[in-house]
């Protein structure tokens, strides 16, 4: 593998507290040196001119759907990773409502093989209980030694107070998160939109936000009882939820959210005439509730941007809105969207929104070494143009499905190239 020097770029790494001109030696796939620019001195390195870019630690994604093994139709590792590559993505977090679902070592390890063609690192995270039916444990010890960062019944909450407990206590023991789908399906049955007076206008049935925070209310309760228990948020949508999350921090319990793109970019009104491609779960909220989320990403609650990248086939999305899968794409558009709306709208600071793409979602779920231009960390990079416009087309994209709310928009912030364990997995054209 021929070492890299990166040169002229403005390297920011919040978790080495680096915001700064920076040259950055990349060899035998790992960091080897951080330096004043004209510092290092590398023959036969693949020399890359970064002025005018960022170099950041590759984006880490701790919520995709990749689909396999079982729907490959929709996406494979193979091309989900790809797409992540585009948007940056040096790391993702794959979900385990697969088919069959991932709750055990060997779909864990199949995952994970190199037949599977990823292109950038997959850290599985498997089901929680097993076939995700919320009943008895998956073997916790055994999934983590094969890998697994994580456990959840993602799509499906775990309801039962007792059967939670149990999940908390034993992933402690494993030193894992238990991330929680906060939505209480007792009070969402035949929904498919935010409860309000857009669902009712459309002939709707809707789903009340305390469907979400009467759930997440329930696990802090919970997570009371463990005291090295890990509660992480999946996809937080209701300004309720988030005041619950921030109280239950200042308490100090151990407790970690997510937000997706959509969700600080988007409100129910997407929906217009039965859009199926802002139909999502968690769906699209009121502003008050997009506000919140921006909110908690400014002020330090939330601790990632996650995509929850959810592939469907064209045909799933071509039907009646009630009926249409939940889930739109989203690795090639996160970046973009953040750097829009939070940097540029709301006034984030640049490293602020690299932290919540890097750093931050690592510690959330402590991905050790990642995240990082620490010496000897993996040779993850994203080098990108901050203040470049370019416009998203779904047509495009590296994904296998196109089902995206964004196809058209003008987003700021390009990604030019992507290094992967010290490889270029991405160049733009």
């Amino acid at each position: 593998m021929k070492p890299i020097l990166i040169r002229g770029g403005r390297v920011i790494s919040p978790a080495d507290d680096l915001d700064a001109p920076r040259d950055l030696l990349l060899r035998d796939g790992k960091i080897a040196a951080v330096e004043e620019p004209g510092a290092i001195q590398a023959p036969g390195a693949e020399a890359v001119d970064a002025k005018g870019l960022v170099v950041a630690p590759g984006l880490i994604d701790i919520h995709v759907h990749l689909r396999e093994p079982g729907q490959g139709y929709k996406e494979t590792i193979a091309t989900g990773t790809a797409a992540a590559a585009a948007g940056g993505f040096t790391t993702v977090c794959a979900m385990p409502n697969t088919i069959p679902v991932n709750d055990s070592p060997a779909i864990t390890r199949w995952m994970q093989a190199a037949e599977r063609n990823a292109v950038i690192r997959v850290l599985p995270i498997a089901a929680a209980t097993r076939g995700s039916l919320g009943e008895a444990l998956t073997d916790y010890a055994a999934l983590k030694e094969a890998g697994v960062i994580a456990v959840t019944d993602d799509g499906k909450p775990i309801l039962g107070d007792e059967v939670m407990l149990q999940a908390l206590r034993a992933a402690a023991g494993q030193a894992l998160p238990v991330i929680q789908h906060a939505e209480d399906t007792r009070l969402t049955a035949g929904a498919s939109m935010n409860a309000g007076a857009l669902a009712f206008r459309l002939g709707l049935r809707g789903m009340p936000i305390e469907a979400e925070s009467s759930l997440v209310e329930r696990d802090i309760a919970l997570l009371r009882q463990i005291p090295n228990g890990h509660l992480h948020v999946a996809h937080l949508s209701t300004k309720k939820a988030l005041d619950a999350v921030r109280a239950a921090r200042k308490q100090g319990l151990h407790i970690t959210c997510e937000v997706t793109p959509h969700h600080f970019a988007l409100t129910e009104d997407s929906v217009g005439q039965y859009d199926t491609h802002a139909k999502m779960n968690p769906p699209l909220r009121a502003e008050s509730d997009r506000a919140a989320m921006i909110e908690g990403l400014l002020d330090g609650t939330v601790d990632a941007i996650a995509t929850d990248h959810a592939p469907h086939a064209g045909h799933e999305k071509e039907q009646e809105f009630d009926r249409a899968p939940n889930g739109i794409t989203g690795l090639e558009t996160a970046l973009g969207l953040a750097i829009q709306i939070l940097h540029i709208r709301h006034k984030m600071p640049l490293a602020k929104v690299v932290a919540l793409l890097t750093s931050r979602p690592a510690q959330a779920l402590g991905l050790k070494n990642l995240g990082s231009f620490a010496y000897g960390a993996p040779a993850d990079v994203v080098l990108f143009d901050p203040a470049e416009k370019w416009t998203f087309r779904a047509a495009d994209s590296r994904s296998k499905s196109k089902n995206t709310p964004f196809d058209g928009w003008e987003l700021q912030g390009r990604v030019h190239r992507t290094i992967s364990a010290g490889s270029t997995v991405y160049r733009a054209e």
